[in-house]
């Protein structure tokens, strides 16, 4: 149940350029930025403010972006528009919004695309695979990566490469395939040996660091770890000193060095409230309870578990909420407290059987249900737990592939010497061949656990039917969500444009003595602000989308009105007050009114959350 550090390392490593340089660098901008008039130049250089400041002060780079993207807007400048539309994804990804990233990733590709700029379809593609990884989706990640390699090899982008192999070595690391994943990683770090992107090794540094503790090699992580923090530290990357210390944190826990580990997860919670990152944070939280609870310490091990609970739920990511419930839950078993215990691994385990994609997960649950049941004298349920924790237990062939593993590592380690690392396909073939029972062990760890019950071949068809089924179907979703996401900017963006044409007209009319036309122009503006149409085309995709929403709130909820509704559907899906407030052509002191009021129908007290309310329904 180890957190990795890949985890963190890919949920903000988007924009191809380094960031965070020295201070003199940020100066030198703003100085030429101050100086510069409103043109394209202007753009390129509020572009560079945000790299150099996004993981420092996000709030400050939002600020930049928004400027980028409405003066690009208004010099009519295509690309400008669609690198803001990028850094804002990147924003609001950071802050967990994941379909406000969503929905500024799609424009952003959607005019590259139109401009016939393949490097930069790339990068939106690689950022939209990290946004699959994050809802759990490890296999469609993986899939959107691997032909991004091959677009990058017609480029032949170096750097790009070695990014995406680094990448894909983690998505492999989390679908339980080590092999592939060191194999990546290293043609990752073989790239790094030899360009001077110290930043990006470290990145890599960290992958590999990750894969060691992982498989339970605390001391050679940390070797990588600690080199990839002294990188980050050297460049002032605020953000990746918090990722790492984090990681590092982990190691000393399992090495058994608390008050060491306890000092690097409070430097990381520190960086992590200062650059604004409530998932990172989270992490931390959780880990500096485990450190706790291996102490000993339930009390404040059970105060740092819950925090890292509360921060997780905001954050509406499955897997860091099933990691920080797993580790509450054994600290409330620890401490005696056997029906909290129970009560946790229960959510734990379903949340687990729809958004994890690890074996692990589920056996580990059943054997700590197995002692909340024991505690609490229910023994006939704890025997029952215990034996499907060991039914899932028995299936993983840690041995085998702590061994391919080894013989991966003594390849690179001899070829790192002489900076000529690579991994010859014949070399692995032989480790394939030597080594065929870690390919039923690889087929068991992906989860099918009954292959001895029924013919593989039998199987093996049923699951390809199966496959295509659901690809379809999701390609079918994934465009009922595009259109959604499509409809919604639409309808944001023609109010807010007839709103501001209004209040045009309504100044002429004011200054004019000719006031017929005007009025007649603000009459038409008005019909169109209150036409229904467009709702409507709205209101059909997002049931399609979210289906049952709108009948599961009139069922829960009798006494919400039309609009209340309407409001709902786009808390739904996560848009910001001002987008709402431009859809629903209000303002944003109406928004502020409309959630009271909504929070006092739907009898919400003040401690709980309107967005994860309407997230449940």
């Amino acid at each position: 149940m180890k957190t990795s550090i890949f985890l963190f390392i890919i949920l903000f490593s988007f924009c191809f350029c380094i960031s965070a340089q020295e201070n003199q660098k940020l100066d030198s901008l703003l100085s030429v930025y101050k100086q510069l008039p409103n043109d394209t130049s202007k753009v390129f250089i509020l572009g560079e403010l945000y790299d150099e400041v996004i993981t420092k002060d996000v709030d400050k780079a939002r600020a930049y972006a928004m400027e980028q993207l409405n003066l690009s807007k208004k010099i009519g400048f295509k690309m400008g528009m669609a690198n803001a539309y990028f850094d804002l994804g990147d924003y609001y990804k950071n802050r967990s919004h994941i379909d406000s990233a969503s929905l500024n990733y799609n424009m952003a590709l959607d005019i590259f695309k139109s401009e016939g700029s393949l490097r930069d379809e790339i990068k939106l593609n690689y950022a939209l695979s990290n946004i699959q990884f994050e809802k759990g989706e490890y296999d469609k990640a993986l899939d959107i990566s691997l032909k991004n390699l091959k677009k990058r090899e017609v480029l032949k982008d170096s750097l790009g490469l070695a990014i995406e192999y680094n990448f894909v070595g983690g998505l492999y690391e989390y679908k339980g395939e080590g092999k592939k994943a060191y194999e990546y990683i290293f043609k990752a770090l073989s790239i790094y040996d030899k360009i001077d992107k110290p930043l990006r090794k470290a990145d890599a540094l960290n992958g590999l660091g990750s894969l060691e503790g992982s498989y339970g090699e605390y001391e050679k992580s940390n070797e990588y770890t600690l080199q990839a923090l002294e990188i980050y530290r050297a460049h002032d990357d605020k953000l990746y000193q918090a990722v790492t210390c984090n990681a590092v944190g982990q190691n000393y826990i399992d090495l058994k060095d608390y008050e060491e580990a306890k000092k690097y997860l409070k430097e990381s919670i520190a960086l992590s409230k200062e650059v604004k990152n409530s998932m990172l944070e989270g992490g931390a939280s959780r880990n500096m309870g485990r450190a706790y609870a291996a102490e000993e310490n339930y009390e404040d091990a059970i105060f740092w578990m819950e925090k890292a609970v509360k921060i997780h739920r905001e954050t509406t990511r499955p897997v860091p909420v099933i990691r920080s419930l797993f580790y509450l839950g054994k600290a409330y078993n620890a401490n005696g407290q056997y029906a909290n215990g129970l009560e946790t691994f229960n959510e734990c385990m379903e949340l687990a059987k729809v958004s994890a994609n690890s074996p692990g997960f589920l056996f580990s649950i059943h054997r700590e249900r197995a002692q909340s049941q024991e505690g609490l004298k229910n023994y006939p349920h704890a025997l029952t737990e215990f034996k499907e924790y060991k039914r899932l237990s028995d299936t993983v062939f840690e041995q085998n592939k702590i061994k391919q593993i080894e013989e991966l590592r003594t390849i690179y380690d001899t070829e790192k010497k002489e900076q000529q690392i690579v991994l010859q396909d014949k070399e692995i073939t032989v480790l394939e061949q030597k080594a065929e029972i870690s390919s039923l062990q690889k087929i068991l760890l992906g989860g099918l656990l009954v292959l001895s019950l029924f013919g593989f071949y039998g199987i093996r068809q049923k699951l390809k039917r199966n496959k295509l089924e659901k690809e379809k179907v999701d390609a079918e979703l994934a465009f009922k969500k595009k259109e959604l996401t499509t409809h919604a900017l639409n309808l944001a963006r023609k109010n807010e444009v007839l709103e501001s044409l209004k209040q045009k007209a309504q100044e002429l009319k004011e200054n004019e003595e000719s006031k017929k036309g005007y009025q007649q122009l603000i009459r038409t503006i008005n019909f169109d602000l209150q036409d229904d149409n467009n709702w409507e085309n709205f209101s059909r995709y997002f049931e399609e989308v979210h289906k049952d929403f709108n009948s599961n709130v009139k069922t829960k909820y009798p006494q919400v009105t039309s609009n209340e509704l309407r409001l709902l559907a786009l808390l739904k899906m996560n848009l910001s007050s001002k987008e709402i407030a431009n859809i629903l052509n209000i303002s944003a002191e109406g928004i502020k009114k409309a959630r009271y009021r909504l929070r006092k129908k739907l009898d919400i007290t003040t401690e709980d959350s309107l967005q994860d309310l309407v997230l449940s329904l």
